[in-house]
């Protein structure tokens, strides 16, 4: 099979579009165009300004059942990369023990990790540990929709940037308290699950619209009341993995395809 020399193993399973990809594959993304992304600062500014208030209750009953059933801070401060790379500090609400990585190391979270607290893991299902990301964007670090932000100690150490085809390309905005991608994806765990956070991430960055974070923010306030993600692609029109990858592969146009087929047969399984 002609697969590219530092491509992944082919499995069946696989993601063809993203997964099929050599690590050092040209990623093309085309500039955002239309007048939304010039001005979608502001719009996150004027909503996160709306939102902070009715939020400010909700973050202080959070933060004192954090700071009463484990030791340690409520908040915590973490550095993330953001615009362009550029070095922030996040502010969330702590949802694991108390320097936990200091026995650990760097590494993602998994299911059923133990470092969640049991109060982390309502925290983590219903994202109000993320809530205090707020201010993050009244800072103007962050966007209310954009690609999950990442340590950027965890990109030098998984090796992200060279790993992944188009990865540095989700740098181009700011980071987002929600997302096309962390809507709909697993938490990062391994190489694999990053390539496709960052397919979607892609398709985001060139599609973005007031009207698709308009649809992103009413979906994840669904989620976070329990409705399905099969139910939230229909009611909130979101784009499939079939979508997503067809678009995908328009951005690697000079990428080599699994046993030599033409790009027009390289449909996502």
């Amino acid at each position: 099979m002609n697969t590219p020399p530092d491509a992944p193993t082919p499995n069946p399973a696989t993601w063809p579009e993203v997964d099929w990809l050599a690590p050092d594959a040209a990623v093309e993304l085309p500039p955002s165009a239309g007048w939304y992304a010039p001005l979608k600062p502001s719009v996150d500014y004027l909503i996160a300004l709306a939102v902070a208030v009715p939020a400010l209750p909700v973050i202080g009953v959070c933060y004192a059942l954090v700071r009463l059933t484990s030791p340690g801070p409520g908040f915590y401060l973490q550095t993330r990369s953001g615009l362009r790379g550029r070095p922030y500090l996040i502010l969330k609400l702590r949802s694991m023990a108390h320097n936990c990585e200091a026995t650990t190391g760097i590494q993602w979270s998994q299911k059923g990790d133990l470092r969640v607290t049991r109060l982390g893991k309502f925290l983590r299902k219903s994202h109000l540990d993320e809530l205090p990301q707020i201010f993050n964007v009244l800072r103007g670090e962050m966007s209310l929709v954009g690609p999950r932000p990442e340590r950027p100690e965890v990109i030098a150490a998984k090796g992200l940037a060279k790993q992944v085809p188009g990865y540095a390309r989700r740098l181009d905005v700011k980071p987002g308290v929600t997302g096309f991608a962390q809507l709909q994806l697993a938490a990062d765990s391994d190489l694999t699950s990053v390539r496709h956070k960052v397919a979607y991430d892609l398709y985001y960055i060139a599609n973005q619209s007031l009207w698709l974070d308009a649809r992103l923010i009413l979906a994840t306030v669904a989620k976070t009341v329990g409705v399905s993600m099969p139910w939230l692609r229909r009611l909130f029109l979101l784009a499939r993995r079939e979508r997503v990858g067809q678009f995908f592969r328009t951005l690697t146009p000079h990428a080599a395809s699994p046993a030599g087929e033409s790009s027009t047969q390289f449909q996502a399984v």
